[in-house]
């Protein structure tokens, strides 16, 4: 007779399997997920080739649980579509998965790359991976079920104030490790302060596009700090993901050594101090300075259009300095597409109102989509309302290759002095472009055709500030007098019936 075979204890052996898999992250990643995944087979040359450094490192560091061991770094300069986002995800399995009460937090250069992307798959591969019912994943933490306050790790923004978060992770007995995506826009107060975290068996892992010839990032991956960091250079062309087609008409457009080029498909750093139109720490400069605007400055309004879609039209305010007091305006795009009369109607509310805290000086509006609007406002009486082609000539052609480059230069500066909301969809329009020069050394700021080919965001947001730096606008006179508190718009309600509170 056969011999009755004992029955198979499912979470033994995969216990059995993750302790295995403590110093060998690509056994992890190729037994954990049902292969192919989304077309992929599984790892490819590159990531393989970082998963097991990883695990070398930790195999020679020897970490016994007690006596702590040298940090484990790791660099990771990389083109578009390499798979390393997917690659910080199977990364976080492991460590969640092989070692007990490890904590770990993620970051990444914006809120939106950090929630949409970065913890986005940290989420789609948790949920996909066979220890995934270990844990409990959702938009702030992802976490040990039972261990919540000693197991977990979570997506933190890498905002300058935030750097105290950092400080004060440690896993005793543990690993505490943290990984930065998009390194290049995460400021050194973060990068100093996620090492003091690092402790017992620390690990630190950082990648992303090299945007910037300068900072923390560049140094890991191209500076004086390579030898502590054990640089990777994943090159675009090389990587079973990338839109080899999309890459072939970047190097017909950019050339080789060009910036984009390097940056975007070579995971090399720019020639330029910087690839990015505007940088990241401006930003968020903008986002906490303090500001005070007079009321007798001139409000002025910026418009950009949608054509339908998932676009959308939205409208910003600013007053001098200020470009957060007036809140946003936002309308999907697919309600305007087939009628235009209920924007149409806000916009002339906005251009009608009469108190003078609230009376437009003047309103710029996005040729492309606006120009019906234009028309039909200055049809109805208002002739504070002007159209801009981004694609049209600079004012100062001789630096500028079009209008587009030449306001967002003036908001780059502007940025220095000025004051902005911390709105994530606003910050990642303004740090999303890059830059370049044409063969008459004239700056271009990146195309909205080449930000959608490589995943970039749209500058909804950031087009309608841009517009109100595209002329000067005078103060009104010394005859002024203060205003009386905010009423109504005139003519009274808004397409939906409501007041037309548009200032809050």
């Amino acid at each position: 007779m056969p011999v009755a075979q004992p029955a198979r204890d499912y979470e033994l052996e995969l216990a059995d399997f993750c302790a295995d898999c403590y110093a060998d992250p690509l056994a992890f990643v190729l037994g954990a997920y049902d292969w192919p995944v989304n077309g992929m087979a599984g790892p490819d040359a590159n990531q393989t080739a970082i998963l097991e450094e990883v695990g070398a490192m930790v195999a020679d560091r020897g970490y016994d649980g007690a006596q702590s061991v040298a940090p484990i770094r790791k660099a990771i300069s990389s083109g578009n579509s390499c798979g390393k986002t997917a690659m910080f995800g199977w990364i976080t399995d492991w460590l969640m998965s092989t070692r007990a009460h490890t904590r770990g937090t993620i970051t990444a250069n914006t809120g939106d790359q950090l929630q949409k992307k970065t913890w986005a798959a940290v989420i789609e591969w948790t949920k996909r991976c066979r220890t995934g019912h270990w844990f409990e994943v959702n938009s702030v933490i992802m976490y040990r079920k039972g261990h919540r306050e000693s197991w977990f790790c979570s997506p933190i923004s890498c905002a300058p104030e935030n750097a105290d978060s950092y400080q004060g992770q440690h896993a005793r007995g543990s690993t505490s490790w943290y990984i930065f995506d998009e390194s290049s826009g995460i400021p050194p107060t973060i990068w100093e302060a996620a090492e003091g975290g690092l402790t017992d068996e620390p690990l630190m892992i950082v990648g992303g596009n090299p945007l910037r010839a300068s900072g923390p990032f560049y140094e890991a991956c191209f500076g004086s700090q390579r030898d502590k960091w054990h640089p990777s250079i994943m090159d675009s062309r090389t990587s079973a993901l990338a839109n080899q087609a999309l890459i072939a008409d970047w190097l017909e457009e950019h050339g080789e050594d060009g910036d984009f080029f390097r940056v975007h498909v070579r995971g090399l750093p720019p020639r330029a101090s910087d690839l990015q139109f505007i940088d990241q720490d401006r930003v968020w400069a903008a986002q906490s300075r303090e500001i005070t605007a007079f009321d007798d400055e001139p409000l002025i309004v910026g418009v950009d259009f949608s054509g339908g879609g998932k676009a959308w039209n939205t409208v910003r305010f600013r007053r001098g300095m200020d470009a957060r007091t007036v809140p946003v305006i936002r309308v999907a795009g697919d309600k305007t597409r087939a009628d235009r009369s209920s924007f149409l109607s806000l916009l002339a509310g906005i251009l009608a109102e009469r108190a003078p805290a609230k009376k437009v000086t003047m309103m710029f509006c996005d040729s492309a989509f606006g120009s019906p609007y234009v028309e039909r406002l200055k049809t109805m009486g208002f002739s504070n309302v002007q159209e801009v082609n981004f694609g049209g000539d600079a004012p100062d052609e001789r630096h500028f290759g079009n209008m587009r480059a030449y306001i967002y230069s003036q908001l780059r500066d502007w940025l220095l002095v000025g004051a902005i909301p911390k709105d994530s969809r606003l910050e990642a329009d303004l740090t999303g472009p890059g830059q370049h020069l044409d063969r008459r050394d004239r700056k271009f700021m990146e195309s909205k055709e080449s930000l959608r080919k490589r995943g970039g965001p749209g500058l909804d947001d950031s087009d309608p500030l841009a517009l109100t730096f595209a002329a000067p606008v005078q103060v009104k006179g010394a005859g002024y007098k203060r205003p009386v508190p905010p009423g109504r718009f005139a003519g009274g309600r808004g397409p939906d019936g409501g007041s037309l509170g548009w200032m809050g």
